[in-house]
Formats: structure tokens, sequence, C-alpha cells
């Protein structure tokens, strides 16, 4: 179905390839997973499919690219439309109507779909996606995670043979991951569609793909059975570096089949506890030693006409804290975070930051009181490069030149100077962003889903610099749906659900408790309390130095 013939695609003025001699069959029916760094160059891959790369972002391309025998270097991508559905990173980017309903209906239109069929189309999406109650709605009212089911919806109207999505669950919460991933896999199953998804949470797909794309990150391309892959990547799920460290063989890539295997694991681990959450986790703090509140907030209320997204919420944040913020989509995340900042509206209620409230003092003055990463992180890039953001990023928060560079290069490191913010990968610029908002150092920060677009390894840089905020004194929020990050980074989780909230407590308290919520590690070592994989290789270690048995010495079958 999509064959890539020694395929090298350049950009311009780039030092190497993007891509490099890529030779691919992906046969009909078929859901492969493309996973690597960021900025590896799974976007240029995903749209060489249909021809996009190079025709629209530049650059040549050399080699061959066909998809059910039409190539990408002879026809035009128009020509694809009825094709290959495409669903990019930012869905909100890619509307070009006003309300649900219409935009389901777009492509349609485009390819003269008769209306009765495409009336039923409608129907059969808006249930198949659970986004019958959001017809009617318009898109710029919707959550980030709505956006992405009515995204993936209007390209699936269209029917296409060949489905192409590009981080389709970044912004979903757990459970509708699931839908959205289960309604993929049964057009693959049931319909034949062949798929191709990039995802940086592998924990979620691994399990469903039939075949692993992996880009180094060199150029070159690694594709096999997802098992064999993982077992030499160094980026890989949970679930696989608890396998690794068990010395399973083959390696699980789904939590029933580890816990299938986990028995010796859970006697092993029956009488040690991860007292100190080990190295990769912060220790919880003492419910009788709470840090001094940084934030204040007192029965906030929030309105979009006449939908209440906030309803009199009272939240404290305390110094060297960091809170993660839960919650399905639309329960009332963003609109909490933004009222809080003080950009926001807020229809109701008070915040206090330094005997202060944000949103009545100037920017500048705000900034170092609450800093905030949106979910559209790119809207706060204005500049012509990289350098440029940064250095500006330092004038105005008036701290030493280079320190937002260094930030930067923290998170993700490599990107150059000279490249225009706008030509980054969405997790580049989410890491430039990031760099920014912290070069401010605020003494609340508050991010909005800020591992959206970040490999592992980033998201292992990014949970060090914000324990060294917390570490710092500052206050950290993190609305996220991103579950593993949570077990590693925060102390105490709050669970938000139609403007309310209605958890509050420590992380492992909260998440462990939560079918939805849970780690990977915690639902196949249940019903003890273990949360990463690194407190349990941590504990094992000091076991086995107490006993004389070391972990490489195994801890299963």
């Amino acid at each position: 179905m999509i064959i890539f013939d020694g395929v090298t695609i350049t950009y311009a003025d780039a030092v190497a390839p993007t891509l490099r001699d890529v030779d691919l069959h992906v046969d009909e029916g078929e859901l492969c997973l493309v996973v690597g760094g960021t900025g590896a160059g799974k976007s240029t891959l995903l749209g060489a499919i249909n021809g996009l790369v190079p025709r629209f972002t530049g650059g040549r391309l050399g080699g061959r690219v066909a998809v059910d025998g039409m190539e990408t270097g002879r026809q035009p991508p128009r020509e694809f439309a009825a094709l290959v559905g495409v669903v990019g990173q930012d869905p909100l980017a890619g509307f070009v109507t006003d309300t649900v309903e219409e935009e389901l209906a777009y492509g349609m239109e485009q390819l003269a779909v008769p209306a009765d069929v495409m009336r039923k189309r409608v129907e059969e999406t808006l249930d198949l996606l659970g986004i019958a109650e959001l017809r009617r709605r318009p898109l710029r009212t919707l959550s980030g995670g709505q956006q992405q089911r009515v995204a993936i919806g209007a390209v699936l109207t269209s029917h296409p043979r060949v489905l192409v999505l590009d981080e389709p669950t970044s912004a979903l919460d757990p459970t509708a991951a699931e839908d959205v991933l289960a309604a993929i896999t049964r057009l693959v199953h049931d319909l034949g569609v062949t798929v191709v998804v990039a995802e940086h949470r592998m924990e979620r797909v691994v399990q469903y793909a039939d075949r692993l794309i992996h880009l180094p990150g060199d150029g070159t391309v690694r594709h096999g059975p997802p098992a064999e892959i993982l077992a030499e990547s160094v980026i890989a799920p949970p679930v696989v570096e608890l396998g690794r460290l068990a010395g399973w063989s083959p390696l699980p890539l789904s939590v029933r089949d580890a816990r299938r295997r986990a028995g010796p694991l859970r006697a092993r681990l029956a009488n040690l506890a991860p007292a100190d959450r080990g190295t990769d986790r912060p220790s919880p703090r003492p419910a009788d030693e709470p840090g001094e509140p940084a934030l204040q907030g007192r029965r906030i209320t929030v309105r979009y006409g006449d939908v209440v997204a906030v309803r009199g919420v009272d939240l404290n944040l305390r110094r060297g804290e960091v809170t993660a913020l839960m919650g399905r989509n639309g329960s009332g995340k963003s609109s909490l975070l933004w009222a809080l900042q003080g950009s926001g509206p807020r229809h109701g209620g008070s915040v206090t930051v330094a005997g202060v409230d944000p949103s009545t003092v100037p920017a500048r003055r705000a900034r170092r009181l609450v800093g905030l990463v949106p979910q559209s992180a790119s809207d706060l890039l204005y500049l012509d490069t990289v350098a440029a953001e940064c250095d500006q990023a330092d004038g105005e928060s008036a701290v030493p030149g280079g320190t937002c560079r260094a930030l930067l290069d923290r998170i993700t490191p490599g990107i150059a100077g000279d490249r225009h913010p706008r030509d980054l990968s969405e997790g580049q610029r989410l890491a430039l962003v990031l760099a920014i908002q912290l070069t401010a150092a605020p003494d609340v920060v508050l991010l909005d889903e800020p591992t959206r677009g970040l490999d592992y390894r980033a998201k292992r840089r990014f949970t060090a610099i914000v324990r060294e905020l917390a570490a710092e004194g500052r206050a950290v929020v993190l609305a996220t749906h991103d579950v593993e990050l949570v077990a590693v980074a925060a102390d105490r989780v709050v669970v938000m659900a139609e403007g309310e909230i209605v958890a509050d407590g420590p992380t492992a308290q909260v998440v462990v408790a939560s079918p939805a919520f849970a780690p990977q590690v915690a639902k196949i070592l249940s019903p003890q309390p273990w949360l990463t994989v690194g407190e349990i290789a941590d504990a094992l270690g000091e076991a086995g130095s107490r006993t004389g048995v070391g972990v490489q010495h195994g801890v299963g079958p």
C-alpha cells in the first residue's frame, strides 16, 4: 500500500538529510507506529506519504514514494485527498469551518459525496468518537482534546484507505485515548485501512501496532515487530523497561501480558516499600508539613456563555510542591489555569499571589508572579529566529544573557539558533516556549499539557527542571493527561470533573486508586503501591546489597 524506495529528504541549508536511504513497504491493513526523538524526522516521514513533503515544506526528495500505485513525485497532493487522510499535530490549524458538524462534513463536500451519504457518515463518526454532544459547538470553544477528536473525525468521514496520524492522543485523557485507538484498530481490522501513526506516548499505542518504525535521529529508519525493535531501542514505554529489568523474553507490550508474568516480581517486592519513592520520583511531602502557600484561589468561577467551565473552585498551591491537574477533556483544567494566571476570564472568586491579584498588575510584574505555558504554545512565538526569542526572553526577564538558551538546551538540545520557530517540530516549539516562560522564574509556574511532542528522554530532562523549580521554593502545576509523567514528577494530584475538584491528595494515593489515571507499573503490580520502574530498581538494588544478590540476577522468569 505504501512504498518508500531509497528515499532521502534534505531541507534547504540543512547540514544532513532528515531522512536517508529509507526503504519501507507497508501492507494494506497494517498499523505502523512511528517512534523517535523530538525532531528525529517523524513528521517528515508522515508528510512524505501524501506528497506534502517536500511540495509544501521545501527541500529535495530523492528516491520514490508511492501509495496504492500513485507516486507522490508525479501526482500533486490534491490527487491523494480521497486516498490518504492526514491529521497533524495541531488540530486547530487544520480546521476550515466554524462548528463540529460542519467540519466533519467539509471534506466530503470537497469530494462530492452525496448529501444522504454525508449525513449518515457524520452520525456514524460522532458516535464512533463519542462526540455527539459537541455537534453544534463552535470549534474555538472546544478543549484541546475535543478538538483533536474532531480533527480525527473530519478525516474519517471521507473513508480514506490510508490514515496518517501525527500525535493523535497527545491531548486526550486516558479514557478518550482508548476510545480513539479502539476506533482506529476497528478500521484496521474490519475495513483494512492502513494506519501510520507517530506517537510519543508509546505506552498507549504499541500493543496495537503490527510494526514499529524507529527513527534514531541520524536519518536512517529501522522497522520490524515491536518487541524486536524495542529490545534494543533507547526509547521504550514503562512496560518494556519493566520487562528489561525483570529479564522477561519476549518483552511484554501490554499491561495484560506483563501482569501474567509479574507473579515472581510481586513476590520479591512484597516485603519492600517505596519509602523514598526512588531516585526518579520525588519524596512525598508529609501531610503535617505543608509548604508555605504561593497561591491562594477562592471560589473561582469561569463561564463561557451558558457553559460553566469552573464552579466555585478553592485551590491552594504550596511552595516546593509539584501539583498535577488531571481530568477528562473539557473538565475545566485549562480554564482554571488561565483564571489563576490572570489573563483569562474569571467571573467570580479571588486569586492571591504575594499579596496581590495577578490580573490587577502590569504584565511585566505578573510574569514574575505567575507564568503560564498554554496548550497552543506556539501562540507565544512571534520573532523570526530561535536566538531572537531567547534573547528577548532574557531581556524581558532581566536575567544574564544565555539563560533562556541554556534552559532550551537542557530540555531539547541541538536546535539551531537561526531556525525560524514556525519551522520547528511541535515538540521543539513547546520546548522553546517552556524555556522562555521558565526564564522569568515566577513564583508560580502553570504548564498546560507541557509534554505534548516530547519524547521520553526530553520528558526526563523536563522533569528534572520541574523538580529544580520546586526545590527552589516555587509552586508548579502540570495540567496533563500523561499519567507516566505524573507518576515521576508530581507530589500531589488534583482531579477535576465538570468544573469541580473531585479528588485532591498525594500522587500515590490518588492515581493508584484510579483505573483511568494509574501508570503502567501501578496497574501491573497492583495492589502494591509502586509507580515507576526506577523506584523498583532502587528497592531491588538496596535489597540485593543487603542479601548479596543484585538486580542483574533478574526478578522473574
